[in-house]
């Protein structure tokens, strides 16, 4: 059972209430009466705060119109004083120009005055001014024109070096435009002859070599009127402006891999002497104009020896086979491979010999100095040290026949 909370009788109405209630109850009133003075005095003195910002505003826009009604009138008191000064300059020219005006028209009045007493002195005179004054007016028409032909020149050149440049910018977008094109106007031109292969041979075989793939463009394998293959024809397609020599020896490697019996290359672009088509070096070199007509006479002899092998098939013997092969373009193709390796071994052989001799022709003078600089240095340490100096081997002259050891 717990202890009671004591309690106290309430004076005002008898009733009893708590001791704790009693004596919270006086507490609570102060802390609340001193918590609502502090929130009123922080108030004020926001409020006091906020009126010395709203004045200082005040006082900061006031200070900052004065300075620029300030700068205002010190500018326009520059730009009047600035006027006033070029109006004073302009009139005082003006007034240097009237006197002069002045003192020429007194002249000319005191020159009139001279002519009238002599009449032929006045005609004379007036003759005279009038061809000075026709003299100037052309003068200064002549010196006009010359400006302004001056001028017109200078604009004119101004115009044609703008036109000029213009030129040279839309020359070298051309160029880099036909060189970004280059390779697509060789694909058109691939497609194109892809296109007529198989249109004009549609029972032979048109296989276009993917881009990215060694090798040439186009291989064409021949099949006979049996359906037997008697053979490829290996393309290569070139759509440039000029002729280069190395074409060759990339497509006859071409060749070789692949095992085609004819490389044909189409260019636009063709070799001196060569019109219209030609065999290079054992390439066909033809203008796209004439390659289907020479691959027609080429595909006619690859299809003959195609149908003649067939007929032998059955009949041959070894030493035929060896004969055909012999005779045949692949056993060619090899042997050309073989010659071409071994003759470029054979010039990297004479360049290597060449720069052997030149690395070795300067080692030895290399050493030949060296062994003069230790000879010379021997010497001297000789001739020094006399008979102390032990001999070195290699460092002694040589015995002269005869000469006693």
């Amino acid at each position: 059972m717990g202890i009671a909370e004591p309690t106290i009788t309430c004076p005002a109405c008898g009733s009893a209430m708590p001791l704790t209630q009693s004596l919270a109850a006086p507490l609570l009133a102060r802390t609340r009466g001193e918590y609502e003075a502090r929130l009123a005095s922080e108030r004020a003195a926001i409020a006091a705060r906020e009126a010395e910002l709203a004045l200082a505003r005040e006082g900061l826009a006031a200070e900052v119109a004065a300075g620029v009604a300030a700068e205002r009138a010190r500018l326009g008191a520059e730009a009047r004083a600035a006027a006033a000064a070029e109006l004073a300059e302009a009139r005082a020219a003006l007034a240097a120009r009237d006197a002069k005006l002045a003192e020429a028209q007194a002249a000319q009045a005191e020159a009139l005055r001279q002519t009238r007493a002599l009449e032929d002195a006045r005609r004379e005179l007036d003759l005279t001014v009038e061809k000075r004054v026709s003299e100037g007016v052309g003068a200064a028409r002549l010196a006009a024109q010359a400006a302004a032909e001056e001028a017109m020149r200078l604009k004119v050149s101004e115009k044609e070096a703008i036109i000029a440049g213009m030129q040279r910018q839309i020359e070298d977008l051309r160029r880099r435009a036909d060189q970004g094109s280059q390779q697509l106007q060789g694909d058109v031109l691939e497609l194109d002859l892809e296109a007529r292969l198989r249109r004009h041979f549609p029972v032979d075989t048109i296989e276009r070599v993917a881009k990215g793939d060694s090798g040439a463009d186009i291989l064409q394998r021949v099949t006979g009127p049996g359906g037997e293959a008697c053979g490829a024809i290996l393309w290569e397609t070139k759509r440039t402006r000029a002729w280069s020599d190395a074409w060759l020896p990339k497509l006859k490697a071409d060749q070789r891999r692949t095992g085609a019996e004819v490389a044909l290359l189409v260019s636009e672009a063709l070799p001196k002497g060569v019109d219209g088509f030609d065999a290079v070096d054992g390439v066909w070199i033809a203008a796209s104009r004439c390659a289907v007509p020479l691959a027609g006479a080429l595909r006619q002899g690859l299809v003959a020896a195609g149908g003649a092998r067939l007929a032998r098939e059955g009949q041959a013997t070894k030493m035929e086979r060896v004969y055909d092969y012999l005779t045949g373009p692949r056993f060619r193709h090899r042997i050309e491979a073989i010659v071409e390796q071994f003759t470029a071994l054979q010039d990297d052989l004479a360049a290597e010999r060449k720069w052997m001799t030149r690395h070795w022709a300067k080692r030895e003078m290399q050493i030949a100095g060296v062994l003069d600089a230790t000879m010379g240095m021997y010497g001297d340490l000789q001739g020094i040290a006399g008979a102390a100096l032990p001999e070195i081997g290699g460092l002694e002259p040589p015995l002269l026949p005869g000469a006693d050891p």
